[in-house]
């Protein structure tokens, strides 16, 4: 019996998806739930579990983009391990006689100049020239993020040689044979599919141990390379480093390679620095004064954007476009909660295992305020508008790639101890890049705190499909008055920023000055008024 794995659904909002790794291979004997490969969308990567134990039929292979519900692979429940060990010979021996046939037919119409060489010598004479695939019906070019292996490298078929971005997602590059590679496009080239992107001449397999780093000028004439000394490679960049030296104009002579034998590294390129001279002196003439010539330096650098960060822009760009947002401004005055952090911190991690944050106080008030002002917690979908009874609150988080969302499942429901939990557990896990879609999408509500970089005050942007967003800012101390005196308080400012097709101006008002009664007087969130 064959059992079909199709894309599952993996969030209300993505259709598709790309297959970033193949973890088992055609033909492997693959137990129930093992993990066979990982998926990637526009928000997260996720994995794939075999949902029987069998033999494996891939059917889409890595780098290519299905939607959801698409057949991925199939798994032939009937097969055991021993029947896989047969057919294992029978498929390597099918593999060998179609890439037999393939490599003659790429042969045809190439010039050969190698026939004269006896047989066992690692060049053939073939070039097989690999260009950029197609990878998703809506994708028209992909970006060259990054070169695994260098120029004059010895690559193995089906070996990754290359990463590469699209605006969706990022995919590997696998060589298509066994041999020397001389790329043709550099690290950072926008290519357009079936452009040409490497070249592999294609050697035996068996002098692999002979052919490895072998540099292109030597290994186009069949030379062998000269490793006299451990510094071979000195003053020689790899070509991202060598573009970025380009660009600078510094000679690679100039720049000292951290990288094997004393290759230029990329990093070593963008660390370089132009060196500089003495100017000599200038004859000063007496009737005009030589102008001043700044010697500060002018160095440029461009970076593409990942496809992450599109995603973001898109997103945000979209929630200013289609809201009418609008944002109101409150002051809270912090020292009540100070007081209570410094009272019950140090007994509060004792016993919870956990810090005692400012974002329960901020979670708590929150969810209590929502669920008085239920418009601030609602969304529109087409003609209708979606009123939550639960408050799932989103968390904006800053990790190493970027804005990222995670978010707290019925906070309402929670302590102060369960959500400081879940706040440093979604954190810990968005720093490392390991959050689930699951764990990113089907927010109501969301807060985000610029204080903790520094930032005042700022009109934070709604995250659709929500209504509402709730920006913190550093706490201050500040000249208030109170009670007729002027006293020196710390404070924060706090702005919500909504949209006002489904916010009115009392609602937004009303629930962010409730949030601050909560605040200033925490009393209150324990007994509700």
């Amino acid at each position: 019996m064959s059992l079909e794995i199709k894309v599952p659904e993996v969030g209300e909002s993505i259709t598709e998806v790309t297959i970033s790794e193949w973890f088992k291979q055609d033909g492997d004997y693959v137990e129930m739930d093992e993990i066979i490969c990982e998926l990637e969308s526009d928000k997260a990567s996720f994995e794939l579990n075999a949902e029987a134990s069998g033999v494996l039929q891939i059917k889409a292979q890595a780098g290519e983009t299905l939607e959801v519900g698409a057949v991925i692979c199939v798994i032939d429940t009937e097969a055991d391990k021993d029947s896989r060990s047969a057919g294992e010979e029978q498929t390597d021996d099918s593999k060998s006689v179609k890439e037999e046939h393939t490599n003659d037919s790429k042969s045809v119409g190439e010039e050969h100049t190698n026939d004269s060489k006896s047989v066992g010598e690692e060049h053939t004479g073939e070039v097989v020239e690999m260009r950029v695939p197609e990878v998703g019906e809506s994708i028209t070019e992909v970006t060259l993020a990054t070169w695994i292996k260098q120029d004059g490298d010895y690559v193995e078929l089906d070996e990754n040689i290359a990463d590469i971005d699209s605006d969706k997602a990022s995919f590997e590059l696998p060589a298509e044979a066994n041999g020397i590679l001389h790329p043709v496009a550099q690290e950072g080239d926008v290519l357009e599919i079936g452009a040409l992107i490497c070249k592999i001449e294609v050697t035996d397999a068996a002098s692999a141990s002979d052919t490895k780093k072998v540099p292109v000028s030597e290994a186009a004439q069949g030379a062998q390379p000269n490793r006299a000394g451990p510094d071979y490679a000195k003053g020689h960049p790899s070509p991202a480093a060598a573009k970025i030296l380009s660009e600078k104009g510094i000679p690679p002579a100039d720049v000292d390679g951290s990288g094997v034998a004393g290759r230029i590294t990329k990093e070593d390129a963008v660390a370089a620095q132009v060196k500089t001279s003495s100017p000599p002196q200038q004859q000063v003439k007496t009737a005009e004064p030589a102008p001043t010539v700044p010697s500060g330096q002018r160095n440029q650098r461009r970076e593409k954007m990942s496809s992450l960060r599109k995603t973001i822009a898109r997103r945000l760009v979209a929630a200013k476009n289609e809201t009418a947002m609008l944002t109101t401004f409150n002051e809270v005055d912090m020292k009540p909660i100070m007081d209570i952090r410094s009272k019950y911190k140090e007994k509060f991690k004792e016993k919870k295992e956990v810090g005692l944050g400012f974002m329960s106080f901020f979670t708590r008030a929150v969810c209590l305020a929502l669920q008085e002002w239920p418009a601030v917690n609602a969304m529109i979908d087409e003609q209708e508008i979606v009123y939550n009874d639960f408050c799932d609150i989103s968390i904006a988080v800053s990790s190493p790639k970027g804005l990222v969302v995670p978010v707290i499942r019925n906070a309402e429901m929670l302590s102060f101890e369960g959500i400081e939990k879940e706040v440093v557990r979604l954190a810990v896990k968005a720093r490392e890049g390991k959050l689930s879609i699951e764990e990113m999408t089907g927010g109501t509500f969301t807060i985000t705190n610029g204080g903790i970089f520094g930032s005042m005050l700022s009109t934070p942007i709604i995250n659709q499909p929500q209504s509402a967003i709730l920006g913190m800012h550093n706490i201050v101390e500040r000249p208030v008055v109170v009670d007729g005196e002027i006293v020196v308080r710390p404070i924060m400012y706090v702005a919500l920023s909504y949209d006002h097709r489904i916010v009115d101006g009392r609602e937004s008002v009303s629930f962010l000055y409730r949030v601050k009664e909560f605040l200033e007087d925490p009393a209150r969130m324990l007994v509700g008024i």
